[in-house]
């Protein structure tokens, strides 16, 4: 069943019945006694003022006292219930955008990573200030019903112009909060963007000022900001324009009923306590009227966010999860056979290290999109079985992709290699890591930041290869892992990848895509994929082909 921003809102409620209600029922109680005030103020005159009487008096104020400590305390616990179901409904939402970002099948999108945290920050806590204000628009409601009673129980004349006073407020305030709705999502949409974009600038700095690109770069992302000004000032408009009216409407109505209780009063009709009596209910009354009017700014933002949420969570996912698994021993590589656009196949068997030369950068990505399972411009099967048809999580348990854009996080190399201290060790070793390790005195536990700014090209490419070697897959596919090191340091790691994954006979099987010298010496077999067809042997034989030696001669 697909989810709406109403099925979301709806859902959000749901779950925090419990504690909603107890919300609701607390601050409906406190915005009773509120409305309870006037009216005790005008019978502590008419019982005990004007008779005189200080018994009376005595008891009525201590009525009076009771009547505020039981509105104090239902006001502190319904807020801070109400309080937390707003906060634990972001935490909720935040948990589900995060899943489904982290889910193994991932998201099919077109949000930027930027959107996506403008998603999990600003949008869900629209969503829970929506969940939160619910309990507060019940009990003002509620109060504005109790006036009406109240007042009807005076006067009749007084309780008809109030309940129509009352409907016309809560009319206009209804009529304009779908234009709230409509500039809060426009809104929320280009924030977005434009945080997107920062994200994108900040993460590019380095090769935007290598070529140049910092002016256009600034003016695109002036644009997007301006964009996102002109939207957050339609919605402020907006925002105002809902305020404005309500507060215009409940002073009008205020001078309307304090005028004709004046009048009842003067002509004897109303007593002197009942005067009182209305005049604060109706002044009172343009509080719970004006929180209608934010109550309803909220859920109209509220509702907008929801609905970029709920197309988020429904957004299809980038690869199938299919029916079958793989035979063998979960420690032996699956048999890999890959079909390239030329029509010929390329098998890599368990126990094996492969090189793929491709000179071609848009064919490699291709190649490395189908292995993810995120496109279908190759044919792959695992021992026979095409890719798309075995369980997703087999497929992870038995092949990692490693691309070559080196990923670094936030946090330290031990955490960003992720892997007990025994296989971090040996993978540091093999992905010539381990230097790097010695230059700081941390360690492994050097901090590193979100990209590795900090840290080299070739830092960063070493400590993601120790990462996919220490993860220790069956089979392991590596995109340009050295082209950022040096020569010396690229034989290390040539040698290093051999010893690591095949230095103990094991049937696990590995295949590089590189057009690395040391690599290609070092491996068992490689596959050129030439303009026309595919050509297999050692580097050492295919050097006599001149096609091949422009590909891998620097």
């Amino acid at each position: 069943m697909s989810l709406t921003s109403l099925g979301l809102l709806r859902r959000s409620l749901h779950r925090h019945r419990g504690r909603l209600a107890a919300s609701t029922a607390l601050l409906t109680v406190w915005q009773a006694c509120e409305t309870s005030v006037p009216v005790f103020i005008g019978l502590v005159v008419d019982h005990a003022v004007v008779t005189g009487e200080f018994d009376a008096l005595v008891w009525w104020l201590a009525g009076f006292g009771a009547l505020f400590l039981c509105l104090s305390l239902c006001y502190r616990f319904g807020s801070r219930l109400g309080f937390a179901v707003g906060q634990d409904e972001m935490h909720q939402l935040r948990l589900e955008i995060t899943h489904r970002v982290l889910s193994d099948r991932g998201v099919r999108t077109d949000l930027s990573a930027g959107e996506v945290l403008s998603l999990a920050t600003s949008d869900t806590e629209r969503v829970g200030a929506g969940a939160r204000v619910i309990a507060t628009g019940v009990a003002a409601l509620g109060a504005v019903v109790l006036a009406c009673v109240l007042l009807l129980r005076i006067d009749v004349l007084l309780g008809v112009v109030t309940v129509v006073g009352s409907v016309v407020v809560l009319l206009a305030i209804r009529a304009l909060s779908p234009r709230i709705s409509a500039h809060s999502g426009a809104q929320q949409e280009t924030i977005a963007r434009a945080s997107g974009m920062a994200t994108d600038f900040v993460r590019g700095l380095r090769p935007l000022k290598g070529i140049g690109g910092e002016a256009v770069a600034l003016a695109t992302y002036r644009s997007a900001s301006r964009a996102a000004q002109d939207s957050g000032i339609r919605t402020a408009r907006s925002l105002g324009e809902l305020r404005g009216a309500s507060t215009a409407l409940s002073g009008v109505y205020l001078a309307v009923v304090a005028g004709l209780s004046g009048a009842l009063a003067a002509h004897g009709d109303i007593t002197l306590g009942d005067l009182i009596a209305v005049v604060g209910i109706a002044q009172f009354l343009a509080e719970p009227l004006g929180s209608l009017g934010a109550i309803s700014a909220t859920a109209a933002s509220a509702h907008a966010s929801a609905g970029r949420i709920a197309r988020f969570l429904q957004a299809p996912p980038l690869t199938a999860d299919g029916p079958m698994g793989l035979g063998g021993s979960s420690q032996d590589a699956p048999a890999l056979r890959i079909g390239p656009a030329t029509g010929d196949e390329v098998c890599v068997e368990p126990g094996s290290f492969a090189a793929f030369v491709i000179p071609e950068p848009v064919v490699a990505d291709g190649l490395l999109s189908s292995l993810g399972g995120d496109d279908e411009t190759w044919t792959v099967a695992l021992d026979g079985t095409p890719l798309g048809d075995v369980r997703l999580p087999e497929v992870r348990r038995r092949l990692l992709v490693a691309p070559h854009h080196a990923a670094v996080f936030a946090g330290s190399i031990r955490s960003n290699i992720g892997a007990p201290d025994g296989t971090t060790d040996a993978a540091l070793a093999a992905s010539a890591a381990d230097e790097l390790v010695d230059l700081f005195e941390e360690g492994l536990d050097h901090p590193t930041d979100s990209g590795g700014g900090a840290l080299s090209g070739g830092q960063r490419q070493r400590i993601a290869l120790a990462r996919a070697l220490a993860a220790d897959r069956p089979l392991l596919i590596l995109q340009d892992p050295t082209t950022a090191v040096d020569a010396v340091t690229e034989q290390r790691i040539a040698n290093g990848i051999r010893q690591f994954r095949h230095g103990d006979s094991s049937r696990r099987a590995t295949v590089v895509i590189t057009s690395s010298p040391a690599l290609l010496a070092t491996a068992d077999r490689v596959f050129f994929f030439a303009t026309d067809t595919v050509v297999a042997g050692t580097h050492a034989d295919l050097l006599a082909r001149d096609d091949y030696q422009q590909a891998v001669i620097r």
